[in-house]
């Protein structure tokens, strides 16, 4: 509860700079007819159908959703009580990966994936093969799980509140020892969740008002926009034909469909091309790599100082009101 407070404290000056870009058109895609579904955190196209988890406190468990009409089709169940499942995403082979990524605290020396198979029928798996993750940095929150559907590799982007560094895991996981995750670049603050597109060569990353389109491997912002209002946005999944979907938190809640901005004009990079911080680097140096859709240094300063404002207000305000009588 303090975590989400703190992020609604501090969100401001990002959620007013964000005011400054144009906002997609938002169409209800379908809305969650299952009560169960009451916090839809994460959220992945798989197979025609949506497939989402609830935010940290449930079950081990992913919900199987038809489109069409939002109900329902099917349940995956696992024995294992996960700590905090914040995100899911497609596997490539029909199923999806769960992360089970949150810390509020920042406390947890390990987090975890795993491979749940996803089907037209309830399913309890007994025998899931779950792999620790740990950060070279010490321990981070973090809501965002992503796949390369060309590679098929997993990353996960933290959620900083000045800013979220994007993590690959490794190619190759182990289920017999820690894996140890690799810090690329920087995404926008307070992530809450975000996928590749289907090229392969560009993903997207939302917060609570907002989302950016990154080139792929270069991590070069290529569009920045406003999202639809929501009462608390956090799933975004990639359909086929680039469009994204939006779910909140709460129950029947609606899921929100926007096309993305234009990306006929961004830089890409090769798909099958390997991020490191090196090759990141190279591509900030060439000119010919830099946004072209937007351009940080062309848009108004005044949100981010007035958001910077209304933010710092809030967070002594808090300080005040924790501090003992």
């Amino acid at each position: 509860m303090l975590e989400k407070v703190l992020v609604a404290l501090v969100a401001p000056p990002f959620l007013l700079g964000a005011a400054a870009a144009p906002v997609d058109h938002a169409q209800v895609a379908f809305s969650f007819s299952d009560a169960d579904i009451i916090e839809s955190s994460g959220l992945a196209v798989v197979g025609g159908l949506v497939i989402t988890t609830n935010d940290s406190g449930d079950t081990g468990r992913v919900f199987a959703v038809d489109p069409a009409d939002g109900r329902t089709v099917s349940t995956t169940r696992w024995e294992d009580h996960p700590t905090d499942v914040e995100a899911i995403a497609p596997d490539g082979r029909g199923g999806v990966w769960v992360g089970d990524i949150g810390d509020n605290t920042e406390s947890r020396d390990r987090i975890q994936v795993a491979d749940v198979t996803v089907g037209a029928s309830d399913a309890t798996l007994t025998d899931l093969e779950v792999f620790d993750l740990a950060y070279p940095d010490g321990p981070h929150n973090a809501e965002t799980l992503m796949t390369d559907p060309v590679t098929g590799r997993l990353y996960v982007a933290t959620k900083g509140a000045f800013g979220g560094t994007l993590y690959a895991v490794p190619a190759s996981l182990s289920p017999d020892r820690t894996n140890q995750l690799e810090p690329l670049g920087d995404v926008l603050p307070i992530a809450t969740d975000g996928a590749f597109l289907a090229d392969g060569r560009h993903f997207v990353v939302r917060n609570y008002g907002a989302a950016a389109v990154y080139a792929f491997p270069s991590l070069q912002k290529v569009a920045e926009f406003r999202l639809p209002d929501q009462p608390q946005g956090e799933g975004l999944a990639a359909e086929p034909d680039g469009t994204l979907l939006l779910s909140s938190e709460g129950v029947h809640s609606d899921v929100l469909r926007v096309r993305l901005p234009s990306l006929a004009d961004a830089p890409v990079s090769s798909p099958t091309a390997t991020t490191t911080p090196s090759a990141t680097a190279q591509a900030q140096a060439d000119p010919a790599s830099q946004p072209t859709e937007t351009d940080e240094s062309e848009r108004p300063v005044w949100p981010w100082l007035l958001g910077g404002v209304v933010g710092l207000g809030c967070v002594v305000v808090l300080v005040r009101a924790l501090r003992p009588g």
